[in-house]
């Protein structure tokens, strides 16, 4: 008796539609999509990925372009063999030591031409002629004084990192308000106290923004001063390269390169972030 007054509700259940079966992983999947798709790695991946692609099917030949994956095989090979640290070492050191003279030869001129009539009659145009030269035209010449040791290199390196800091230091200085100058005097400070604690520090974010142009300016410079006879150093690692046609080692030097800049110029942000902490942001979180 019981069957026979359970079938109907039994078939009245089973007509009812039930959802399909949902998979564990589509959730975390979808999710993972989603936030790939607003990430601002996105497109490089994807390049990266053709890159790949075109590379496995032949669209892209290896004596044009080496695969990512054979890249990054080389990059480990160049890292354990400890020839890319060595040679990164010794960039390291001709950019540190070009770029340390280029900033304070740019930071004194600055300030003698922002500060003084007479020093920006005496700097600021020769400054402003030397700008202008083409910069690979000076390879030869500095090869002509200087010879093919490190010394040419240290100078395209320091000469590349002067014009930046000097140009933006010296806007810097002759920006600053005179309201605050007044300010200042009418407080009673000297004419060096005014330039210590008021022109100066008004000044620095300019100077802060051409460190950071002079530090791309030296990485730039050092890929030039490299070619010149280079015996070490990721310009010659890339040179070696060439000659032996490995896109693989070229890439990996590039990479390498864009490493350093990106590096360099994120130190300098954290340096601006602690010295203009008193400076008030409008940036929207």
């Amino acid at each position: 008796m019981s069957l026979t007054l359970d079938a109907p509700q039994d078939a009245a259940l089973s007509a009812v539609p039930r959802p399909a079966p949902r998979l564990a992983g589509v959730p975390l999947i979808r999710r993972l999509l989603a936030r790939l798709g607003n990430s601002r790695w996105t497109v490089p991946l994807a390049l990266i990925l053709a890159w790949e692609l075109g590379s496995r099917v032949g669209l892209v030949p290896s004596r044009v372009l080496a695969a990512p994956s054979a890249v990054l095989a080389t990059f480990w090979t160049l890292l354990a063999s400890g020839e890319l640290v060595s040679n990164l070492l010794v960039s390291l050191v001709r950019v540190a030591t070009g770029l340390g003279i280029g900033v304070g030869v740019g930071t004194v001129l600055a300030v003698l031409a922002g500060l003084f009539r007479r020093g920006e009659t005496l700097v600021d145009p020769l400054m402003q002629m030397l700008r202008t030269l083409p910069f690979l035209a000076l390879v030869p010449l500095f090869i002509v004084w200087f010879g093919i040791g490190e010394v040419p290199k240290v100078a395209l390196i320091a000469l590349g990192a002067a014009f930046p800091t000097y140009l933006t230091l010296f806007s810097g200085i002759r920006a600053i308000e005179a309201k605050l100058v007044e300010a200042g005097r009418s407080f009673g400070l000297s004419r060096l106290e005014l330039i210590t604690n008021v022109v100066l520090p008004g000044a620095t974010p300019s100077f802060l923004v051409g460190l950071r142009y002079a530090l791309g300016h030296a990485w730039l410079s050092l890929v030039v001063a490299e070619q010149i006879n280079a015996s070490a150093g990721l310009g010659y690692l890339i040179n070696n390269a060439r000659d032996f046609m490995r896109t693989d080692i070229i890439v990996v030097c590039l990479g390498v390169y864009a490493v350093l800049g990106l590096g360099t110029d994120f130190l300098v942000r954290l340096l601006e972030r602690r010295l203009l902490a008193w400076r008030p942001t409008f940036l929207e979180r």
